[in-house]
């Protein structure tokens, strides 16, 4: 049996769990490609270096899920909308909170930054547009014509046209300086889900549900060109840098596109699900999507995607296309004039004087509110070493020329020769410390695996686990790699056999409809990752939470609080901020209630369990004090804990 390996084109290249609930939004630096904003129903902004697998920053502030994010072009910058219709935008050099602005009536789905990066656009579900001067925090200009919810926003290049895409299934071109509509394209037949703007020429490209992706002649204002290969929703599109072709993410599947004549260049598989983002770094694609409360990245190597060349009955060749005038297409076509900043603050600085004389002009000054507010929001650092090598060195005077990033590596497809290897892996289940399932991986999927930030749950020698050391030559042999693969298989085999069971014998208690019973079987078993699937499934389900409850998950707790395993600290806060919120009144009301006359069994048995309750969160509060003095992590939550805690004292 020899052992081969080949480079690959795409895979996987890892998943985190990015908010303590579902994602609702992201966006990727498209600058540096190595940036990831993330918003979530827990109202948080979470910022992400791309592979790392640990937050650099938390941002806060937002009452309501985020359901936008956008990067300004130096990435220095993030603003994010909610589903109130709220703006905040924060400065992550500084770590600090900007503006907040208060607009919109409904959710805002659509976020961009100007060029110059003093005004950015909103839209929202309510269909409107909005421009905002982030510097005089003001509504500059409203801009009215959809009659649906607005998709996605995108500036010219030279920043003086604003494109929007709806669920109206239109295409609108606004004019900055001139504050109207310039044309709208009505080719598509559903909601638009994308635009961007050609990164030199007069060319548009928008992306729709109706599985199309379509390009705009902004001369001439027609449409030169429409793919009707994909296969599903079109869901982000991208330029490549130089203009030469435009890619475009549908489910599972990358294309690549030429116009003037309308070609198909090439077709991947990539197998990224329902793709959200798309950025370009050291020519490899960048994609992200997201599940639940996972997010995912994946590489696509572009050394190794056709991006030239012609089709002939569905084939690509490599022979150029005959005699073109430019090497996008048949037509020369006038491109972008960059004016300085200066020019375009000055033009900008005009409309804005227009806009606020207009009846349509919205502009109001800041409010206590809008200052309330910003008070009220935080950018907490849980990674002060990623933070320092990415943003600080925006704002210092170095000694030593920048870092460059490098390409990520391509993971080794490794085949054998035996045909009974060939085939597919069976999918393998992958469990974290708390028991969780994260995924289904199989042997045929290349996956780079990124340092854990937890340790091996109790039971496992980590040392099993180790390479071991390879022959003399330096390769691996047959021989060597096969008891790579067998050793520390059986202790995994019992390790995973024994938590089967004990998973299998709680839900069998739990099946009788006792939750208490089934929480106190998983305590005896005196395993806590089996503690930690039971929280995690009644924290989801407040109504299943009783008094009685209480008294058993509460000594839990305390060992979850001091664990270390982020997943268990964090189950734990969960739980305990949930006990807090919904227990607390009964228990302090039962506590100081004067007696009462004669016997009533009830009221004392709740009596004594609130009692009980009472001293573990004593207890427990002094764990939460010493948490939250630490910074790491969870400390914003510790701190949210502390101040919740207050009352005991009172």
């Amino acid at each position: 049996m020899a052992l081969t390996s080949t480079t690959i084109t795409s895979w996987k290249l890892q998943e985190i769990v990015a908010h303590s609930s579902n994602v609702s939004s992201l966006v990727l630096g498209k600058s540096s490609g190595r940036l990831l904003a993330t918003g979530g129903e827990d109202c948080r902004v979470n910022i992400w270096a791309v592979s790392k697998p640990n937050c650099i920053m938390s941002l806060t502030g937002h009452t309501s899920p985020v359901e936008s994010i956008q990067f300004n072009s130096s990435e220095e910058r993030v603003v994010a909308g909610s589903q109130s219709g709220s703006l905040r935008l924060w400065d992550l050099e500084a770590a600090k909170i900007l503006r907040t602005l208060m607009g919109h009536k409904a959710s805002i789905c659509s976020l961009d930054f100007h060029p110059m990066g003093e005004y950015l656009a909103s839209g929202s579900v309510d269909s409107s547009i909005k421009l905002w001067d982030v510097r005089r925090k003001g509504c500059v200009f409203r801009y009215k014509g959809h009659t649906q919810a607005v998709c996605c926003l995108a500036f010219s290049p030279d920043g003086k046209w604003l494109a929007s895409a709806s669920d109206d299934s239109t295409v609108k071109l606004w004019d900055l300086i001139a504050g109207k509509m310039i044309t709208e394209f009505t080719s598509h037949t559903s909601a638009v889900n994308v635009v961007q703007f050609h990164p030199n020429e007069y060319l548009l490209a928008s992306g729709s549900a109706d599985r199309t992706v379509k390009l705009w002649d902004l001369e001439k204002f027609n449409m030169i060109g429409s793919s009707e290969g994909e296969t599903g929703v079109v869901r982000c599109i991208l330029f490549n840098p130089d203009g030469s072709c435009l890619y475009s993410g549908s489910e599972n599947t990358l294309r690549v596109f030429g116009w003037e004549p309308d070609r198909c260049f090439d077709v991947l598989h990539v197998g990224w699900g329902k793709v959200s983002d798309l950025a370009i770094s050291n020519n490899q694609m960048i994609a992200v999507s997201y599940s639940q409360n996972n997010v995912s990245w994946y590489v696509v190597d572009l050394n190794q995607v056709k991006k030239s060349g012609s089709v002939i009955q569905g084939l690509i060749e490599d022979k150029p296309i005959p005699a073109p005038t430019s090497a996008m297409g048949a037509t020369l076509r006038r491109n972008y004039e960059r004016p300085t900043t200066s020019y375009t603050r000055q033009e900008m600085k005009q409309s804005s004087e227009a806009d606020r004389r207009s009846p349509e002009g919205e502009r109001r000054s800041p409010s206590s509110e809008d200052e309330k507010e910003d008070r009220e929001s935080s950018a907490e650092i849980t990674n002060p070493e990623d933070y320092k090598e990415i943003f600080q060195p925006h704002s210092v005077i170095s000694r030593t020329p920048p870092k460059r990033t490098e390409p990520f590596p391509a993971p080794l497809e490794h085949s054998f020769s035996e045909s009974v290897l060939e085939k597919p892996g069976p999918a393998v289940k992958i469990v974290t410390p708390a028991g969780q399932l994260k995924g289904l991986i199989t042997s045929s999927t290349p996956v780079q695996r990124v340092e854990p930030t937890v340790i091996a749950p109790v039971g496992l020698i980590a040392g099993d686990f180790l390479s071991v050391t390879l022959s003399g030559t330096g390769v691996m042999g047959d021989d060597e790699a096969l008891a790579q693969i067998r050793k520390g298989h059986d202790t995994m085999c019992v390790m995973l056999t024994s938590r089967y069971k004990n998973l299998d014998t709680v839900r069998f208690v739990w099946a009788s409809g006792d939750v208490k019973t089934s929480l106190d079987s998983a305590v005896s078993m005196n395993d806590l990752s089996i503690v930690v699937d039971i929280l995690n499934i009644i924290n989801l389900k407040p109504s299943l939470w009783k008094l009685d409850l209480c008294t058993s998950i509460l000594p839990q707790i305390e060992e979850l609080l001091q664990s270390k395993y982020e997943s268990y600290v964090q189950t734990g806060c969960m739980s305990l901020k949930l006990i807090l919120k919904r227990f607390w009144p009964l228990i302090s009301d039962t506590l100081t209630a004067p007696p009462s006359v004669g016997v009533d069994i009830t009221r004392e048995e709740r009596h004594q369990k609130c009692k009980a309750c009472y001293k573990q969160l004593k207890n427990l509060s002094n764990v939460v004090k010493n948490r939250a003095e630490q910074v790491g992590r969870h400390g914003s939550t510790f701190k949210e804990l502390q101040l919740l805690m207050a009352l005991l004292d009172y």
